[in-house]
């Protein structure tokens, strides 16, 4: 499946990204843009087979509450879902049978824009973050959102999803300037710890997940981030 951009107004987005956590536990992330077509359903189904992750997170399901039937693919029976009523956004995780996990806690909002678990993978503390920002004000919406957890973001935390925002000039093809919101994002990001996994793996490689027609740019808008000591 890989990544597939169909042109709409809103520019719709199939895009991912994965990152090895240990020896045996990997977690991607994909904006799936809707859903709602058996389709659609039927071809990201078959995707997650193949990638085979402990961990899956979705973006942009475009489901409700009532829909968790929707997001079923045989063998990651646990989903835990943030969705909104009106079936905009929405974000799923999904969970591997072959591992051990237990939720100890789940915070998410009434919009769909982001779900938070901490459990347990195997014994080990986990928190997990998958954020879908809105496509206006989307480096202020992370940041506010960023403050809100601070309590419950530690060492064992990843935050995944689309943020819906280059972090860095590198991420644009453009290779546009980062504006006020953003540089004040990274000031946040870097306050409490956390990095982007990718840019620093890949300090000099242009690398990119999301196609605007409208533009006829490319940038990297997903990203995986993690704490500094882990």
């Amino acid at each position: 499946m890989g990544r597939e951009t169909k042109e709409t107004e809103e520019n719709r987005k199939t895009r991912h990204k994965m990152v090895v956590v240990g020896p045996h536990v990997s977690i991607i992330t994909l904006n799936v843009n809707g859903l709602n077509s058996p389709i659609k359903r039927h071809r990201v189904a078959g995707w997650i087979k193949e990638q085979d992750p402990t961990i899956c997170c979705l973006q942009e399901t475009h489901l409700s509450p009532k829909d968790k039937h929707r997001l079923r693919v045989k063998g990651w029976r646990t989903i835990l879902q943030a969705n909104n009523e009106q079936k905009k956004a929405g974000v799923a995780i999904l969970i591997s049978d072959k591992v051990d996990f237990k939720a100890k806690q789940i915070k998410k909002d009434k919009e769909g824009q982001y779900i938070m678990i901490k459990g347990t993978l195997h014994q080990e503390d986990i928190t997990l973050i998958n954020i879908y920002a809105p496509n206006t004000g989307a480096p202020k919406f992370v940041k506010q959102l960023l403050i809100e957890l601070k309590e419950d973001i530690n060492n064992n935390t990843i935050i995944v999803g689309d943020l819906n925002t280059p972090l860095t000039p590198m991420d644009r093809t453009s290779r546009q300037k980062i504006n006020k919101e953003i540089i004040e994002l990274n000031e946040k990001l870097d306050q409490m710890d956390l990095i982007d996994i990718y840019r620093t793996l890949h300090p000099k490689t242009a690398g990119y997940t999301f196609f605007s027609s409208a533009h006829g740019t490319f940038s990297r808008i997903d990203h995986i981030l993690g704490t500094k000591a882990n």
